[in-house]
C-alpha cells in the first residue's frame, strides 16, 4: 500500500450538508460510487473539497455530505440535505492508494492506524506553529477520488507564533532587524515567501476564512534586466508590489525571489477571478522607460477546493499551472486542475519504473500496412509501440511517449522499437519473405546527440538489415531549436541509405523552404485533413488543401501518403485527387508483427 502523508491544513467554521449512511453506503463511497443527491454538489461555487464520508464523533453519526462556506450571498446552498455546523478545525491528511474494496470495518481500522502512526511520527513540517493529534476529535473525514482514499485527522494547535508574524509582533520575537531580514524582501521592502507562509499556516489568524491562490512571474525579465537595467527591473518588481497592496481581492502577497511574487486572493468564480487578475496584470504591464515594451507575465491559480486542504504546500500546485503558460507575447493566466496533478504523478511513476519496463519486455510493437492505392498492394508498415504496463494494462502511446519526450527516455523506447523491427526482418530474411520498408519514429531531442546516426546504423547492422528497410520518421508539429543541425543528421542517414519521412504534415508551423530543404522520401499528410473526406462535412476548401499537398509532395520528388482513411468513399476521393498511398483503418488497424507476417507476407520461394 503507497501512503503519502500529504501536509496538515485549517478549514473554517463551514456548513455540512448530509445523508445519513449505512455501512454498506459508505463502503460505495469509498469504492467511486457517490450517490446524486450529494454528487450534484460536488463543482458547486463555495463548496469545500470533494463530497466525502464524515464520521461526527459527538453525535455518534457515520454520514455521506459536502462541506460549503458560510454566508456567502453568491452560494447556492442545498435545500434537500440535512445539515450541520462544523467548527474550524485543524487536520492531518493523509492519503493511500486503493489496492483492494474498502470496506467501513477496513475504513475504521485504517484511521486508528492514521492515528497512532501520526502520534509517533509527524514529520508534517510546519515553520510557525504546532499541532497534535486530537485524542477525541469532533470530526474525522474520509475522501474517495482518482483510486485514492485521504483521511483527515482532526488536531489541536498548541502553539501559534503565526499570530505574532501577521501582526508584527516584535516584542514576541527576536531582534528587529532579524525580523526584517527572515520576512521582509529588500529591493522592494515588501513582504518575501517566509512572510506569507503564516497566512497559509494559520489563515485565521488574518481573519481570512478561505482563499484562492496564485504564483506568477514575469516572462522575460532576465532580458528585460539586461537592455534596461538593474534600476528599471527594480522599478518594474516595485510597481507590482504597489499593485498587489492596491487590490481589493489579495489578502496577502511577497516576492518568492527573482521575479516570482505569490498572493493569496478572495475565492470567487473562476471566470470573476480571471477578469480581476488580467486587469491587474494590464496595469503593470507598461514600461514608463519605453512605451513600446510590453511586459507579459506567467500566473498559476489554485482555486480555493485544492487550496484549501493543500495549506502550506499550496505554492508547489500553482507552479505546476504557471509552468504551462507558454503563450509568447501575451500574459498566461493558467488554472490549476487535479488532472495536472496526476500527469505529474503518473509522469513521475512511469519515469521511475521505465527501466523495468524495460527489463519486463512490456514495450511490444504492431505494423499498421501502407497499401499501394492504386494497385491496393503492400507498400510497408508504420510500427506503433504499445505499452503491457505491469502486465496488467494495455497503454495507448498518449499515456506515456508525451512524459517520455518531456524528460529525454523516449530514446530508450524508440530504441526497443527499432530492435524488435530488425529483429523481424531479420527473421523473415532468413525464412525467404518478401520484405518491405517499416517506418520507425526519431524522435525530435534525439537529433542533436552528436552519436545518432552511429548509434542507429549499429543497431539495425547488428541484425544484418538492409537500410533501405528502416524509414525513419520525424513529426512535423514538434519544433527543433537547430534546424541546420537536423537537417545533416537526416542528410547522413539518407546517405546511408536509410529513408526519411515526415508524420503529420499540415499540423505544425514548417516553412515551405524548409520543405525544400530537408532529404525527404516520404511525405505523411494528417488524420485531420481526411476526417471530413467522403463525409457531408466535406468541403472544397478541404479539398483544394489536400489536392495542392500531393501536388507539391509529387514535384518536390517526394511520395504522399495519407493517414486515417477509415472509409471506401473517402479512398476513393484520396485516389482520385492524386494521393499514392494510404495507412489506414479501411485497409487495416495496427496489427501485431505475428498477425502482419502471417496476412501480408509470403515466400520468394
Amino acid at each position: 500500500m503507497v501512503i503519502n502523508k500529504r501536509n496538515q491544513l485549517y478549514k473554517p467554521e463551514r456548513i455540512l450538508y448530509y445523508i445519513e449512511a449505512s455501512d454498506s453506503d459508505i463502503e460505495a463511497f469509498c469504492n467511486g460510487v457517490v450517490c446524486d443527491k450529494i454528487k450534484k454538489y460536488a463543482d458547486s461555487f463555495g463548496a469545500y473539497d470533494y463530497p466525502g464520508v464524515f464520521f461526527i464523533h459527538p453525535l455518534g453519526k457515520k454520514v455521506i455530505g459536502i462541506e460549503f462556506r458560510r454566508g456567502d450571498a453568491r452560494i447556492a446552498y442545498p435545500d434537500d440535505l440535512d445539515s450541520l455546523v462544523l467548527e474550524s478545525s485543524f487536520f492531518y491528511a493523509v492519503e493511500f492508494e486503493k489496492e483492494n474494496e474498502i470496506t467501513e470495518q477496513y475504513i475504521q481500522v485504517y484511521i486508528q492506524k492514521t492515528k497512532q502512526t501520526l502520534l509517533f511520527d509527524d514529520d508534517a513540517h510546519r515553520q510557525y506553529s504546532d499541532l497534535a493529534i486530537k485524542p477525541e476529535p469532533n470530526v474525522t473525514a474520509v475522501f474517495e477520488h482518482a483510486k485514492k482514499i485521504r483521511i483527515l485527522y482532526e488536531c489541536a494547535l498548541k502553539k501559534n507564533h503565526a499570530k505574532d508574524v501577521i501582526a508584527n509582533n516584535l516584542d514576541e520575537l527576536d531582534k528587529g532587524m532579524l525580523y526584517r531580514k527572515a520576512f521582509f524582501d529588500p529591493i522592494t521592502n515588501y513582504y518575501n515567501w517566509n512572510h506569507l507562509v503564516p497566512y497559509l499556516e494559520i489563515p485565521e489568524s488574518a481573519g481570512i476564512k478561505d482563499y484562492a491562490f496564485a504564483h506568477f512571474d514575469i516572462k522575460m525579465f532576465k532580458v528585460l534586466n539586461e537592455i534596461y537595467g538593474h534600476i528599471v527591473a527594480n522599478k518594474v518588481l516595485t510597481n507590482v508590489v504597489n499593485a498587489i497592496k492596491a487590490a481589493d481581492f489579495i489578502y496577502a502577497g511577497g516576492r518568492c525571489h527573482e521575479d516570482n511574487f505569490a498572493i493569496i486572493l478572495k475565492d470567487m468564480p473562476q471566470e470573476e477571478t480571471a477578469e480581476k487578475l488580467e486587469i491587474f496584470f494590464e496595469g503593470i504591464s507598461h514600461l514608463e522607460e519605453d512605451p513600446n515594451y510590453k511586459i507579459h507575465y506567467r500566473c498559476g491559480v489554485v482555486p480555493m477546493q485544492f487550496a484549501i486542504h493543500s495549506g502550506n504546500r499550496v505554492a508547489d500546485e500553482a507552479k505546476m499551472a504557471q509552468a504551462l503558460g507558454n503563450s509568447p507575447d501575451k500574459t498566461d493566466i493558467v488554472f490549476y486542475t487535479e488532472k495536472m496533478h496526476d500527469d505529474v504523478l503518473w509522469s513521475n511513476t512511469i519515469k521511475a519504473y521505465v527501466d523495468t519496463a524495460v527489463e519486463k519486455d512490456e514495450f511490444f510493437v504492431n505494423l499498421q500496412p501502407k497499401v499501394d492505392i492504386a494497385t491496393e498492394k503492400l507498400k510497408g508498415a508504420e510500427a506503433l509501440v504499445r505499452w503491457n504496463y505491469k502486465g496488467k494494462e494495455f497503454l495507448s502511446p498518449a499515456r506515456f511517449i508525451p512524459f517520455f519526450e518531456k524528460d529525454g527516455s523516449i530514446g530508450k523506447i524508440d530504441d526497443i522499437v527499432l530492435k524488435k523491427v530488425c529483429a523481424a526482418f531479420a527473421k523473415w530474411k532468413d525464412e525467404g519473405k518478401k520484405l518491405y520498408p517499416v517506418s520507425v519514429n526519431l524522435s525530435r531531442n534525439r537529433l542533436y546527440d552528436k552519436n545518432i546516426i552511429t548509434h542507429l546504423t549499429d543497431i539495425v547492422d547488428s541484425f544484418g538489415v538492409s537500410h533501405s528497410l528502416i524509414d525513419f520518421e520525424l513529426t512535423e508539429s514538434a519544433t527543433y531549436s537547430d534546424m541546420e543541425q537536423m537537417i545533416r543528421v537526416l542528410e547522413e542517414l539518407r546517405s546511408l541509405g536509410f529513408k526519411i519521412s515526415m508524420d503529420d504534415f499540415g499540423t505544425g508551423y514548417s516553412s515551405l523552404s524548409l520543405l525544400t530543404q530537408m532529404p525527404l522520401d516520404t511525405l505523411k499528410i494528417d488524420k485531420s485533413f481526411v476526417d471530413k473526406v467522403g463525409t457531408e462535412l466535406e468541403n472544397e476548401k478541404d479539398l483544394a488543401v489536400i489536392r495542392h499537398i500531393i501536388s507539391l509532395a509529387r514535384e518536390l520528388n517526394f511520395t504522399c501518403l495519407v493517414e486515417g482513411a477509415e472509409q471506401k468513399q473517402q479512398v476513393e476521393k484520396l485516389r482520385a485527387l492524386g494521393c499514392e498511398v494510404i495507412q489506414g483503418y479501411y485497409y487495416c488497424k495496427p496489427i501485431s508483427i505475428e498477425e502482419y507476417e502471417n496476412r501480408y507476407l509470403r515466400n520468394r520461394r
